[in-house]
């Protein structure tokens, strides 16, 4: 009997590009056995174009719909890019597989200036991102940094009409759509963290549902799943589901059976940054993430949080 599979996701190009990825996964481990649709659900995230995202809610609002659709049962399961999900999720959903993770640091792109140093005195940068904001002013106190919201596409094109001297984006993203700016720069650790999961795809579903549980089984990655806790329980921790500067990533060692986390948390400016860092053995993973975000709270984490709580960061 063949078995049909629901996919939710958001309309953008590169939503769609990760939820057909994952379905041209499932058809070409199980053939004709499996059938899917995607099924496009427009979230509040996608509504609000014009204003950052601290100023109305943070990440939780593109997922707030697909989640919902996935506890009425009108879709099976949700693709999405980890860095988009909140520290929590929904009682009755899980994330239960974790494909291997691509790219996860950023990208400087620009139509002049080849780098972050070239960049005149000065100069505008585009970002919606509190995280890449605090650290990119922590590099370069003298640019501007102006927010800039909406799909990949309509960042370069801001950018190649002159409305910014530079943007940064997810480099994954480029690299999934193909798309290029005449001058890119990687921004990397340990100057540049990314967000938490940025690179990585999660596969959210019904926490009873064994169905989709087994099929899609056989695309965990278990390195990227170690990866990924490690990292959501730093955010978890730091109770970091709302929009503030804070990031981190994790890396995993097969061969040593290792782990090592770096994660941060900053005010908006970038002049105060705290970071952190630990390793140790995979099965571990969540510890160490924890860890380090307890480490953070206690120089200072906790205080500067509660600054940017107050201000209406969150």
């Amino acid at each position: 009997m063949k078995e049909k599979v629901i996919i939710a996701t958001r309309g953008s190009k590169l939503a769609l590009w990760q939820a057909e990825f994952i379905a041209h996964m499932l058809q070409t481990h199980y053939g004709p056995e499996v059938e899917t649709e995607l099924k496009i659900i427009k979230t509040s995230g996608d509504k609000i174009l014009d204003l950052p995202l601290a100023q109305f809610g943070g990440k939780g609002l593109f997922v707030k719909e697909i989640e919902e659709s996935l506890l009425a049962k009108e879709a099976d399961m949700a693709v999405h890019s980890m860095k988009d999900l909140p520290g929590e999720l929904p009682q009755g959903l899980c994330l239960g597989v974790f494909p291997v993770r691509d790219d996860f640091t950023d990208s400087l792109l620009s139509v002049f200036f080849p780098g972050l140093w070239d960049l005149p005195f000065g100069s505008t940068v585009g970002t919606s991102s509190l995280r890449r904001r605090s650290q990119v002013l922590a590099l370069r106190p003298d640019l501007k940094v102006k927010n800039l919201r909406g799909n990949l596409d309509t960042r370069i094109r801001k950018l190649e009409e002159g409305q910014f001297d530079a943007i940064i984006v997810a480099s994954v993203g480029l690299k999934r759509l193909g798309l290029k700016a005449p001058a890119m720069f990687s921004l990397k650790p340990p100057d540049f963290l990314p967000a938490i999961g940025q690179g990585a795809l999660g596969i959210e579903y019904r926490e009873d549902d064994s169905r989709i549980e087994q099929l899609l089984e056989f695309m965990d990655h278990p390195p990227t799943r170690s990866e990924i806790k490690a990292e959501r329980s730093f955010l978890f921790t730091l109770e970091g589901g709302c929009q503030v500067p804070m990031g981190g990533l994790a890396i995993s060692d097969e061969g040593n059976d290792s782990l090592s986390f770096q994660g941060f948390v900053s005010d908006v400016e970038g002049q105060s940054i705290i970071k952190d860092w630990a390793e140790g053995g995979i099965e571990q993973a969540e510890t160490i993430g924890a860890n380090v975000a307890r480490r953070i709270l206690d120089t200072g984490g906790r205080e500067l949080l509660q600054n940017l709580y107050s201000n209406g960061s969150c």
